[in-house]
């Protein structure tokens, strides 16, 4: 299986960052990246795909967001050319934002109908080949030195020929957040897994009746990471769904037609060695950037400083001995 497409969803108006998410959309926030140079949040989710060997992506995203990103990552090329005229940085890191211009797509989802409904939107940009889905409000962080964790699941699909969730081991309280699995270990593979069973955000009760997966530790189950490669089948699992949302009156979620696929073709989960930041949750955009700084050429400033930073606020809690006496 040779994937070569990723979809982003990020139709999300952000209103988890209010009030900023109503000022800058959430895509173009800015982080400092693991090579030291300050990106906007979309620009790094896309360089997980395209670093992984992906060469074309396309963004789900809003009614009129597609005019504002291009524009937006044009005048970043432009402003780098123009500023820091004749700096071999800036000169390679605009070439980097013409290249991922070159390569984008966008789908429009009109309506927010929900996830399901979200991924739907990019079928003809998929057409009938396997892509990647990684979400656009979390940055990825690999534990292995150059390999992104997309390559991770992209190299297992490419290996076994199927669908491939990541995954990672999460403490039950906070199995509530996210995608839940159960599955049975693949003999001779570590960390990958038969996948068996899929709640969307599961109580704890529910998750240790239904959702317990030999192997992990006590009182861990196997969560989603928000990456995927899914193969076309995963299309008309999703229109079965939205049609049944639309009986119902609800939003149409990915969770169900993913289970479905698991009954239909062979879909595995691994164990991503990485970590997955929220950029919407509580301080998810200071976790996003401390896990960058530490996993980049800055790690030591990075360090040094969160060392600094928690001295300060020990002795403003509990004043420091030379200060009491």
């Amino acid at each position: 299986m040779n994937v070569q497409k990723a979809v982003i969803t990020a139709a999300g108006r952000g209103v988890r960052l209010f009030p900023v998410g109503d000022t800058v959309h959430k895509g173009m926030l800015p982080l400092q990246d693991r090579d030291g140079l300050v990106k906007p949040v979309i620009q790094i989710i896309i360089e997980e795909a395209l670093d992984s060997g992906i060469s074309e992506v396309c963004i789900v995203c809003a009614p009129g967001d597609e005019e504002g990103y291009r524009r937006q990552l044009g005048q970043l090329r432009d402003n780098l050319l123009e500023g820091y005229s004749g700096q071999a940085w800036a000169q390679s890191q605009a070439t980097r934002l013409d290249s991922i211009l070159n390569k984008l797509s966008f789908a429009v989802q009109e309506e927010a109908l929900g996830y399901g409904h979200a991924v739907c939107c990019a079928r003809d940009f998929a057409g009938e080949d396997p892509f990647l889905l990684l979400l656009g409000d979390h940055l990825y962080v690999s534990h292995l030195t150059g390999t992104r964790c997309a390559q991770q699941i992209l190299t297992l699909a490419a290996q076994e020929q199927c669908a491939v969730a990541a995954v990672n081991p999460t403490r039950e309280h906070l199995v509530g957040n996210y995608g839940t699995i159960s599955g049975k270990r693949v003999p001779g593979r570590s960390g990958v897994y038969a996948l068996e069973k899929i709640i969307e955000k599961p109580s704890i009760s529910l998750a240790e009746s239904l959702l317990q997966t030999p192997g992990l530790r006590a009182g861990h189950y196997l969560c989603f990471f928000g990456m995927h490669v899914l193969t076309p089948g995963i299309f008309p699992l999703i229109e079965d769904e939205m049609a049944r949302s639309r009986e119902e009156g609800k939003a149409c979620q990915l969770t169900p037609a993913l289970q479905e696929l698991a009954r239909r073709e062979k879909y595995l989960a691994m164990e991503v060695q990485g970590a997955r930041y929220d950029i919407g949750a509580h301080y998810g955009l200071l976790l996003a950037q401390m896990a960058l700084g530490m996993a980049g050429k800055d790690r030591e400033v990075m360090l040094s400083e969160i060392v600094s930073l928690l001295a300060e606020s020990r002795c403003v809690s509990d004043p420091c001995p030379e200060e009491s006496a």
